[in-house]
């Protein structure tokens, strides 16, 4: 707990400046904590004064985290048809729930969705809120915020899940914020503890070059968002669960925002999400013709031509065959990596991959170390051989 000695207090304002949240203002040359204070202790690091002092607790501890329970996914639907990263959420809510021995919640938003339970509780929810009005349709932050915060104060989730998304990433932060919690963005990996319900949140982080792993210990809920195409989804033909449906009314703020014009993204013909076959090239193709020799072998398997990020920066290739954390998750049957030394970064968007093939010069590239397979030479003359011995079975 932070605690103020006004009396030693020299008014340098040091501390506001340290304050990122902020938690600290002077007031009439008196140090004031509002309600923004996280307990951070970066005011107290740089008070030379020592007018602000800590008792060794955390303000904004939740002292009663057995009030917080369940797992809840914030599905995401399209003209009354889910996001495919809904069912990959509810795969993982359902496997961190078995750990946990909870129960799995998915929260739809919009208008004519009740069909969508039935396919929620398919894919692993044990109960499924729908709130269906046609306020709700398209999506707009201010309602859904609203009508979602409101389940989350009455039911009080342990842990709530929502996809990397457009949507996902405007109305994750805004609330973790409402409830003053952490949150950890565009996580590639999720596991529980089972005594505590501690969720270890695993993503790419100092661009990439390492994973970190993060927890929120004292506060809840616990909130994560995850990037699409990185959790496996799951089935159940015949599971049965509840439908709640959620009463909402609209209010005079929910207008605050109209959506006037939606225009549609032209689709473009590459599709690395549900190809099964890639073949990737990266710098040590040596120049950008040499992807016409892993088009090729792509058109061999009918499958298509990914790149890393280094030989999109070049111009080598469009960003639509990036894979990797600035690009793409795939997890295709068998991905190809030809040139590709295996940095972290592309390894984030491609190592779930059924079959990794990795073709490369370096026998001790990282690569190399997660391939199932490994053929160390130069691809210009192992390319033609792979074409030349699968063109029968084609």
């Amino acid at each position: 707990m932070i605690t103020l000695i006004p009396k030693k207090c020299i008014a340098c304002k040091l501390c506001v400046k340290a304050c990122l949240f902020g938690g600290v203002r002077l007031e009439h040359k008196t140090p004031v904590l509002t309600e923004l204070c996280t307990g951070c202790g970066a005011c107290i690091d740089v008070c030379r004064a020592g007018a602000i002092v800590s008792s060794g607790k955390s303000t904004g501890q939740i002292h009663n985290l057995a009030l917080y329970k369940g797992i809840w996914v914030i599905a995401e639907q399209r003209r009354a048809r889910l996001h495919p990263v809904t069912a990959e959420l509810l795969g993982k809510a359902r496997e961190l729930a078995d750990v946990r021995k909870t129960n799995v919640s998915a929260v739809v938003l919009g208008a004519d969705i009740k069909h969508l339970s039935n396919v929620l509780i398919q894919h692993g929810a044990d109960r499924v809120f729908i709130a269906d009005a046609p306020f709700l349709e398209p999506y707009r932050t201010i309602p859904a915020e609203r009508v979602i915060a409101g389940l989350i104060d009455k039911h009080k989730p342990e842990i709530i899940l929502l996809g990397a998304t457009t949507m996902g990433r405007d109305l994750a932060p805004r609330l973790a914020n409402r409830f003053r919690t952490g949150l950890t963005a565009d996580c590639t990996g999720l596991t529980i503890a089972a005594d505590d319900g501690l969720l270890h949140q695993t993503r790419p982080a100092f661009g990439g070059n390492i994973m970190a792993t993060i927890t929120t210990p004292r506060h809840r809920p616990q909130m994560a968002t995850v990037r699409p195409g990185v959790m496996q989804p799951q089935f159940f033909p015949d599971r049965n669960g509840e439908t709640i449906s959620v009463k909402v009314k609209q209010q005079a703020s929910d207008n605050a925002v109209q959506i006037l014009k939606t225009v549609k993204k032209r689709k473009s013909s590459i599709s690395l999400e549900k190809a099964e076959v890639i073949v990737s090239g990266g710098r040590g193709l040596g120049e950008s013709k040499n992807f016409r020799l892993l088009e090729k072998l792509a058109r061999v398997f009918s499958g298509q031509v990914g790149a890393s990020r280094a030989v999109v920066d070049m111009g080598w290739i469009a960003h639509e065959h990036q894979v990797g954390q600035t690009g793409k998750t795939v997890r295709p049957r068998i991905y190809i990596a030809c040139g590709i030394s295996g940095a972290v970064q592309h390894l984030a968007g491609m190592q779930e991959s059924d079959i990794i093939i990795a073709i490369n010069k370096d026998p001790q590239a990282p690569i190399m170390q997660i391939a199932h397979f490994g053929l160390v030479g130069d691809f210009k003359r192992i390319i033609p051989e792979l074409i030349e011995q699968l063109k029968p079975a084609s």
